[in-house]
């Protein structure tokens, strides 16, 4: 066994899968948040094409003054100061129309672009702020747990894993893997209970604990 190897999912296949599981979660809601940010940013950023009307309008009215003057302009003595005259009242008019479209297009864009980040990054934080520490936590737990039960063949380090298994584990977890946890200690009868302290840490034991036969009921009653 790898002492050194940092585990990121539990080795049994149950926990594994949950583990998995609960990563893809994750990752389809982190997706999912994407999704509608980039969903409201378009909404909102359609709402610039009135800003972009608008724009267009105000150009068309400052150049429809501004043909109007070229085409004065000819015209003796006064041509130039009704050209004049046009080229300002467009610019007065449609010009300033133009400017306030694009200032408003502008706007619309920013406001847009602004609520698809909120709508991104504020529920991605708090799911990640939530299950983030907690894959820490696992990943710390697991990692340590294979750093300490490696090893277990020595006879005074299989007893003292068992004596683990046996006063720290819930009796749910022990009586699966034998009739009797207590009996089974103190007979050296170590291979369930080490089997129990591994599959709880989410680690695969070692083979000769894995394949071993459990204690069988009638073992357990000749003690007795």
């Amino acid at each position: 066994m790898d002492t050194a190897r940092v585990r990121y999912y539990p080795e049994v296949s149950g926990p594994r899968r949950r583990a998995v599981l609960a990563d893809l979660v994750v990752v389809a809601l982190v997706a999912l948040f994407a999704w509608l940010g980039l969903t409201v940013n378009d909404t909102f950023d359609d709402a610039a094409g009135l800003g972009r009307g608008v724009q267009e309008a105000g150009n068309s009215v400052r150049l429809g003054f501004e043909d109007a003057g070229g085409l004065l302009a000819d015209v003796p003595i006064v041509g130039q100061d009704l050209d004049e005259a046009f080229t300002d009242a467009g610019a007065a008019t449609g010009g300033n129309t133009a400017e306030l479209g694009e200032q408003g297009e502008s706007a619309i864009e920013k406001t847009a672009l602004l609520l698809g980040w909120l709508t991104f990054a504020l529920p991605t934080l708090a799911v990640l702020l939530w299950a983030v520490p907690r894959r820490v936590v696992r990943l710390r737990r697991l990692t340590a747990a294979g750093r300490v039960l490696a090893g277990a063949h020595s006879a005074e380090r299989r007893r003292a894993l068992a004596m683990r298994a046996a006063f720290g584990l819930p009796y749910e977890a022990l009586l699966a893997h034998t009739p009797d946890p207590f009996g089974a200690l103190a007979d050296g009868e170590y291979d369930a209970l080490l089997r129990a302290l591994f599959e709880d840490a989410g680690l695969r034991p070692p083979s000769a604990v894995a394949h071993s036969p459990t204690t069988s009921s009638g073992a357990t009653s000749s003690r007795r």
